[in-house]
């Protein structure tokens, strides 16, 4: 469909305004889980449902809520999500209690699930091919960009309000973009979209929920808790249930047959590689920031920033260079790039500077830009017309999943390693008896628990040795952690080089069904 230059620009600005209040609403929480705890007398299991209960419905709902998109209206839809997402955020700032925040944030898991997918499904019904690189690339700035922003906007926010404030920053963002989506953006929808298939959805919903929450306890309760594996296995039944469910269908909800597409399977894994990493490393770096070189919660919002910067060069970068080189060649050395900015963080010593941190977060971010923007391009130009929604939720869910896993498990071998290397001897009363001995212990599990513990105690008890172990150990840990992700990065680089096509052709389909027919786009 044809739209104005200047209404799909805006449009699209507007689409980004709405996704920066879901990238940092993300993020916003961490900096405000003390405060809720001590103003609201929040356990720590309350704590953790206002942060999973959020992550858990969003996952899960991200699937169904393409397919509606597809079926009832993408714009509407969009729409009737940014709604939610409003109306649950002003829920969760006038709650008066935990609970009532964990039932405002699983809504806005709700909302977010519904505008993220259908968000990007509208760009290529808006933006024509020559400019659809150009549109990705402020898409994922835009989502890339709350992240950082969370915890800075967070710490400002907390310093000069109440805690609600949190959420209430959420409601006039999405109600400017909703009433900007309303006036410039068109309807889109698949006239032949099929009917919501309950039990698929229902499958689909269980099993991600189960995958999810696993993973996202198995740091928490430790990988050997009866409920982490039950979880996981019972997710990944589910799942494969839902795969053969899907199979049997004439009109599926998800189309298993575009993983038999090798240009559609190799973009997606090298968008839910970039998607691990920058939620892999947005939760490892904010405590070396804070604790190791002695930033505050605002400071070290903008010491993630040349992250950010080196995302948004790679999308110009890409917007560049797509039309000549085909976004294949990109993503591949976007990989490359993301591997070597790991690599770099991965020396990173207790001592260093912020000039080192600051200079391999630019070569990640932009190994980011580069890796991300050409495969979600990719993939949009790979998916039929009348799976816009369908496919863009897909993605989203594989995405998400991966970010959770990813950071579930590099939250693992950071803990397992930093467990390991803390020495905890010197605390007085240790292999002692009696209260002194019980203090010790307690004191000694409070610092192996996290970095931000072991600063507690360590400056309760004066205790210097206690802090330069905890230092060494996380440090130690998080080398380890960017290690790992090198590692992948650098093998989905060459499995993307070896396997992807250099040429893609978008897939046919029966006359009369809505498909876009047969052609031919660079190299992707």
């Amino acid at each position: 469909m044809s739209v104005p230059d200047n209404r799909r620009w805006w449009g699209l600005g507007a689409l980004a305004f709405a996704l920066l209040a879901l990238g940092f609403d993300m993020t916003i929480l961490n900096v405000a889980l003390t405060t809720l705890s001590e103003d609201l007398h929040a356990s720590t299991s309350q704590l953790q449902w206002i942060v999973d209960a959020y992550v858990l419905v969003f996952a899960a709902l991200l699937l169904p809520a393409g397919l509606l998109g597809d079926r009832f209206g993408r714009k509407r839809l969009l729409l009737a999500g940014m709604v939610i997402f409003g109306a649950a955020s002003l829920g969760g700032a006038l709650a008066d209690g935990p609970g009532g925040i964990i039932v405002a944030r699983a809504v806005m898991g709700i909302g977010a699930a519904i505008i993220t997918p259908l968000s990007m499904s509208l760009l290529p019904a808006v933006f024509p091919p020559e400019e659809r690189t150009r549109a990705v690339a402020v898409w994922s700035a835009a989502m890339a960009l709350g992240l950082p922003l969370g915890p800075l906007l967070g710490g400002w926010l907390l310093e000069h309000f109440w805690w609600g404030s949190i959420f209430l920053i959420n409601v006039p963002v999405v109600a400017i973009a909703a009433v900007a989506v309303a006036f410039l953006l068109p309807e889109s929808r698949d006239p032949s979209a099929p009917r919501v298939d309950w039990p698929g959805s229902v499958l689909s919903m269980g099993g991600l929920a189960g995958l999810v929450y696993g993973v996202t306890e198995g740091p928490a309760r430790g990988w050997t808790d009866p409920v982490v594996p039950g979880a996981i296995a019972g997710g990944l039944v589910l799942l494969a249930c839902f795969v053969g469910w899907e199979r049997r269908m004439d009109q599926p909800m998800m189309d298993v047959g575009l993983f038999r597409d090798r240009t559609f399977l190799w973009a997606v894994a090298a968008g839910v590689l970039g998607t691990l990493v920058m939620s892999g490393t947005l939760f490892v770096l904010p405590q070396y920031l804070q604790v190791i070189q002695g930033n505050s919660v605002f400071g070290t919002g903008l010491r993630l920033i040349p992250m950010l910067l080196g995302l948004m060069a790679g999308g110009l970068a890409t917007d560049r260079l797509s039309a000549r080189t085909g976004n294949k060649a990109i993503t591949v050395a976007g990989l490359f790039v993301l591997a070597a900015g790991l690599g770099i963080g991965a020396l990173t010593g207790v001592g260093d500077s912020y000039t080192f941190t600051g200079a391999w977060l630019g070569v990640l971010g932009l190994g980011i830009g580069l890796t991300m923007v050409p495969a979600m391009d990719t993939v949009l130009g790979t998916l039929p017309e009348n799976q816009m929604g369908r496919g863009s939720g897909l993605v989203q869910t594989l995405r998400q999943t991966g970010g959770a896993l990813g950071i579930a498990g590099l939250g693992s071998l950071l803990s397992s390693i930093y467990r390991d290397r803390l020495e905890t001897g010197s605390l007085p009363g240790t292999g002692t008896g009696g209260a002194a001995g019980e203090a010790a212990n307690a004191a000694a599990e409070t610092a192996r628990g996290s970095l931000g513990g072991a600063a507690a105690v360590a400056g309760r008890l004066g205790d210097g040795a206690l802090m330069a172990s905890a230092r060494d150990a996380y440090v130690g840990g998080m080398g380890a952690t960017l290690t790992a992700c090198a590692v992948a990065a650098l093998a989905t680089a060459v499995l993307v080089w070896v396997f992807a096509p250099g040429r893609r052709t978008e897939r046919a389909a029966p006359a009369g069904d809505g498909r876009e027919s047969i052609h031919e786009h660079a190299a992707s």
